[in-house]
């Protein structure tokens, strides 16, 4: 007989043993009990961490966005799905998302608030290519504003200088 037909022969014992799943040990599961009280810990280290950030965040939006906008558009297409019903929706300096519905109902939600956390990074990933856009929006309205002030003030400096050596002379 060869040895393929002999494998093919040779009975494989199936027991209950091997047909249940394998029972961890009282170690492994003492181990992975010890492994989620470290993860717990670092769960409310890296909470404590992240609600000091949000907070200097939106601190920091506040200072930014108080002189450019009252608020930043967000786009419907970047909001989750369970908000797929809404018209319009903007961002505050505070950090309120203002959202308006179809049906004319109007919420706010609180980005700043622990359970909207996922929707405040979203909202997050949307607005910063436009406030980027504001700012260079504002920029270049200043430089326009200080372009056509220095050539207006250089004439009415010329005028007045003019209109100065013009009443001395008739001293």
């Amino acid at each position: 007989m060869t040895q393929e037909v002999a494998a093919k022969q040779e009975p494989v014992a199936v027991t209950a043993a091997t047909e249940k799943k394998k029972q961890p040990s009282l170690q492994e599961l003492v181990d992975s009990l010890k492994g989620t009280a470290d993860d717990i810990g670092q769960i409310s280290e890296l909470s404590s961490e992240e609600k000091i950030l949000v907070g200097q965040f939106f601190t920091s939006l506040l200072k930014l966005m108080q002189p450019l906008t009252p608020s930043i558009a967000v786009s419907q297409l970047a909001l989750p799905a369970q908000f797929s019903d809404v018209t319009q929706a903007h961002l505050d300096p505070t950090g309120h998302l203002v959202l308006q519905f179809a049906d004319g109902h109007v919420e706010l939600k609180d980005l700043s608030q622990e359970n909207c956390r996922e929707l405040m990074m979203t909202v997050v990933g949307d607005i910063v290519p436009k406030f980027k856009n504001l700012t260079s929006q504002q920029k270049k309205k200043l430089e326009n504003r200080i372009k056509l002030l220095s050539s207006i003030t250089k004439e009415v400096q010329k005028s007045s200088e003019a209109l100065s050596a013009a009443l001395s002379a008739s001293k």
